[in-house]
């Protein structure tokens, strides 16, 4: 996907965002670009992929809750919101930057404990001028305080992944994966004794149509 193409399914789903935060999102590729031939955060061969696979793929978070949860999503939108979202396992920023340039009056802090990773985030975030990023090379059990939300894109399983963040949210995780995921949702519910209704999923090709993005959900914690 090119980025006229990427503009296009940008503009589709968010109409409303202005030419500023556009041209940040087509500076991304050539950031990536340079800091991915440094430090490999981006399997290489995917690289041509990086506005669908990568990009897109976290705005994913945000068509959902404009999709199904349009209150949330416009509180996000307003100025001096003051709402906060941690994105645990960001590796190179994924989904919390193009969540930021979405989102530019929330407040993201990105966590990864490996340092490489967050060295990527970190510059390309200020290559970009995101003063609303704060980056974090820590594991999660470590970070103080609370979130309104976290966001993830399948750094763990499940079972493995809710204990990390129990107890750091308000609101709700959000949390991109794809694959035959049943058991590991039944697993963490039933060793959580979360209530039914508490997970709920969203397909991820009900806007992104292409296939890459069959099997590809966006899983919501409360």
């Amino acid at each position: 996907m090119d980025f006229n193409q990427f503009r296009a399914a940008l503009e589709g789903m968010f109409p409303e965002i202005d030419g500023e935060r556009v041209e940040l999102f087509r500076r991304m590729e050539g950031l990536y670009k340079d800091w991915n031939s440094k430090i490999n955060v981006i399997s290489r061969k995917d690289m041509d992929g990086l506005y669908d696979h990568h990009i897109l793929h976290s705005l994913s978070i945000a068509a959902y809750l404009k999709t199904m949860r349009p209150d949330e999503y416009s509180m996000l939108m307003e100025p001096g919101n003051g709402a906060t979202v941690l994105d645990l396992g960001t590796g190179g920023g994924f989904p919390g930057i193009p969540l930021a340039v979405l989102f530019p009056e929330v407040k993201f802090t990105l966590c990864d404990s490996i340092r490489k990773k967050t060295l990527v985030a970190s510059e390309v975030s200020k290559s970009l001028g995101l003063e609303n990023v704060t980056v974090a090379n820590a594991r999660a059990e470590s970070l103080p305080g609370r979130f309104d939300y976290v966001v993830s894109r399948a750094v763990a399983s499940l079972t493995d992944f809710y204990p990390w963040v129990k107890g750091k949210y308000s609101k709700s995780v959000l949390y991109l994966k794809g694959g035959d995921f049943a058991e590991e949702l039944s697993e963490m519910m039933a060793r959580h004794k979360m209530r039914k209704g508490s997970v709920s999923t969203w397909a991820v090709d009900s806007w992104l149509t292409d296939s890459y993005f069959k099997g590809k959900f966006v899983i919501n914690i409360l």
